[in-house]
């Protein structure tokens, strides 16, 4: 694991405690060194131990022992250190030595070693900069060794009272070899790949899994183990009880980004907030890897509570405390509770003090029209502005007419009808589908000259509403959520748009319907236009009450049912995808041909008023009132001024009859080819068989 704490701010000890050799553990090499030095200068080299007879070598041997077994040099006895290698030791003893002396002499220097290395260790780790965990480790290390040297002191006591030989030296050190040993290999890997936080707690825990055999060794690293983790719980329990980063230099496996705020949620495409305000590091501890999805959870929506200005804390008691981790895995029980609790409290807050299942029912109510009277009333009020050209729209206007239209609409008794705004987009629902970031795999709309692409784009193409959406809702209803709702109510809002055309074409057929008109091509007009009226409607009754009503109904039975609002929005999206996927927007060729089914639809609506008008003088598509009304008039007064006249100029007009035949003949075509599309779909997409079924049922007419 790498050094976290390097881009943190640590405190600094002052350099003293560095230069001065009298305030660490290594004073004792240096000094004795030094000393010596001096000593030899002005009298003269020790005696060699190889004067003395065996009895006393093995006293000045025990006594040099006792001194190294705490780091300190003794007279016989040299501790050198290996150039470069800060961590690396050597014992030489005097050549002269008895031999046997030598042999139980090199026997304990392994545990001298231990010592050494773990002193060392405690001496380093203790700076600010080391971290927590090392911190606490370090503390351990160091209680450890007060046991360790007082063993040393009462062998020395022993030693003075003339009750220790060198045999009895070394039976008692055997008990205290293998954890020594044990722990100086654990410190070593430490300090040479320089560890914090959890890659300590790991490295502890793998030795102890490694030791098994060794019953002791394993019970006194899992115990290391156990006190190292103390400060690192202490910065978990903070997170999942309160939702707070306690962690001062960078060891949790948390980490904030501070630069994300949930103001962003309205504009980010990608919810970056909500995913990466908080996120999981490497170095996970291993005894927490199976739950940190949960632990990052849980902060999180005490997070989200917190920023909602509502305080809450998880409920703390004795039993609940994360004091530590062992076998009876009671810290994931109170994982697990405290994740139950923020989790309910936030679903609670979502949707009883914000109403979640209100906005997502006003939002049905606006973008998939469920309620459609205030859009009919705005298509009426708006059609002027919504037929110039997007450089020419006035959007202030209309969002005045759309306020208008919610205000004299049942829409005015819903207290959320003024979150709701109208935009313009720079281009047609094709183009609009290419630019959708996790549709892009799915889309390959790339080409400005793509043929379903309207040859001049109005406000009736890229008209669009879209919707206020606070916090805490927009964690739900994201900015890349309502790019989904708008995508389905552009289509929907288009494919009105083309029904309105033709009920006016159709009212202006019903208009002349009393006339005689055998012979002409207006009959096989009104053929076309039903054909194409019961197209546009199968097709709207297929995305509202096949695709949006059955789909809206299941999302919600699975919010009511929802524990937790990851859930939520999980749900959520899944109810879109499913439904731009069902409404064909996913679908690039069924699509194509729909829009170019529309497009002929309403060319032949605005050829309408030129082919009626051809053969009787009535009113143009733009004077039809709603219930066709202006065009009977109009009939009435052409039937008393001449019928006859009017008869014969409709016959004698050859371009009437081509041009519907043209149209006629192109909407068969599309429509034909339409139909073999959607039966080898619906195959793969089930969803699609009632469609196929009706469209094939228009184009049998035909």
């Amino acid at each position: 694991m790498e050094n976290s704490s390097s881009t943190l701010s640590c405190p600094s000890t002052p350099l003293w405690n560095s230069d001065r050799p009298f305030l660490t553990g290594r004073f004792h090499q240096e000094t004795k060194a030094t000393s010596r030095l001096a000593d030899s200068i002005s009298l003269g080299s020790e005696k060699a131990i190889s004067c003395y007879n065996a009895a006393v070598q093995e006293l000045i041997v025990i006594d040099d022992l006792l001194s190294v077994l705490v780091g300190i040099e003794g007279r016989y006895i040299f501790i050198k250190r290996v150039r470069g290698k800060e961590d690396t030791f050597t014992f030489q003893v005097d050549a002269s030595m008895d031999l046997a002396l030598q042999e139980l002499a090199k026997r304990i220097f392994p545990l001298c070693e231990s010592f050494m290395l773990i002193n060392q260790f405690v001496e380093s780790r203790s700076q600010f900069s080391n971290g927590l965990v090392n911190h606490a480790f370090a503390a351990a290390l160091k209680a450890l060794l007060l046991d360790y040297q007082a063993m040393v002191a009462q062998l020395e006591h022993q030693f003075r009272l003339g009750r220790l030989s060198l045999q009895g030296l070394w039976f008692y050190c055997q008990p205290m070899m293998g954890s020594m040993q044990a722990l100086s290999i654990v410190i070593q890997k430490a300090s040479a790949n320089n560890f914090m936080g959890s890659a300590v707690l790991n490295l502890l825990q793998s030795q102890a899994k490694a030791m098994a055999g060794d019953n002791a060794v394993r019970s006194l690293l899992e115990k290391m183990a156990q006190r190292a983790s103390n400060a690192y719980l202490s910065i978990l329990e903070r997170w999942v009880y309160e939702g707070i980063i306690d962690d001062p230099y960078g060891e949790f496996f948390i980490a904030e980004n501070k630069s994300l705020q949930k103001e962003s949620l309205t504009q980010d495409f990608d919810t970056k907030y909500w995913r990466q305000r908080y996120s999981l590091k490497d170095g996970i501890p291993s005894f927490l890897a199976n739950i940190a999805g949960t632990i990052l959870t849980t902060g999180k929506y005490l997070n989200v509570m917190r920023e909602c200005g509502h305080h809450v804390q998880v409920p703390v008691s004795e039993n609940t405390k994360l004091l530590s981790f062992g076998t009876n895995h009671h810290y994931l029980e109170c994982i697990k509770s405290a994740y139950d609790f923020a989790s309910g409290e936030l679903l609670n807050l979502i949707k009883e003090k914000y109403d979640l299942i209100g906005k997502l029912r006003s939002i049905k109510h606006y973008l998939l029209l469920d309620q459609g009277d205030f859009l009919v009333h705005f298509m009426d009020i708006a059609r002027d502005e919504l037929t110039k050209k997007l450089d020419e729209i006035s959007v202030e206007k209309l969002q005045s007419l759309l306020d208008l239209a919610l205000r004299t609409t049942a829409a005015a008794a819903d207290p959320c009808h003024e979150d709701l705004m109208c935009c313009v987009e720079t281009s047609s629902l094709l183009k609009r589908l290419g630019t959708v970031k996790d549709l892009e795999k799915s889309r390959t709309i790339s080409d400005g000259n793509d043929p379903g692409e309207p040859v001049s784009v109005t406000g009736l193409e890229t008209f669009s509403l879209s919707y206020k959406v606070r916090w805490p809702l927009s964690i739900v209803i994201s900015r890349k959520a309502l790019a989904k709702y708008q995508l389905i109510f552009r289509f929907l809002f288009h494919c009105k748009h083309v029904d309105r055309q033709l009920c006016g074409a159709w009212q202006v057929h019903q208009g002349v319907r009393g006339l005689k008109m055998r012979g002409t091509a207006i009959p096989r007009s009104s053929l076309l236009c039903r054909s194409m009226l019961k197209f546009i409607n199968s097709l709207l009754h297929y995305l509202t009450f096949e695709v949006l009503e059955p789909n809206w109904h299941v999302m919600h039975n699975r919010l009511q049912n929802a524990k937790s609002i990851d859930e939520v929005i999980q749900h959520h999206d899944f109810f879109l995808d499913k439904c731009l996927r069902e409404c064909l927007l996913l679908l690039t060729e069924v699509l194509k041909k729909v829009e170019r089914l529309k497009s002929l639809c309403l060319q032949y609506a605005a050829a309408t008023q030129w082919l009626i008008a051809s053969s009787i003088d009535i009113p143009s598509l733009e004077e039809v009132s709603v219930d066709g009304s202006n065009v009977l008039e109009k009939v009435k007064q052409s039937k008393s001024q001449n019928p006859t006249q009017a008869l014969k100029l409709s016959s004698s007009n050859t371009n009437v009859t081509d041009s519907i035949l043209k149209f006629e003949k192109e909407f068969n075509a599309e429509l034909q080819s339409l139909g073999p599309i959607l039966s080898s779909s619906s195959q793969a997409e089930p969803y699609l068989t009632h469609l196929a079924q009706w469209i094939l049922g228009v184009g049998n007419e035909q």
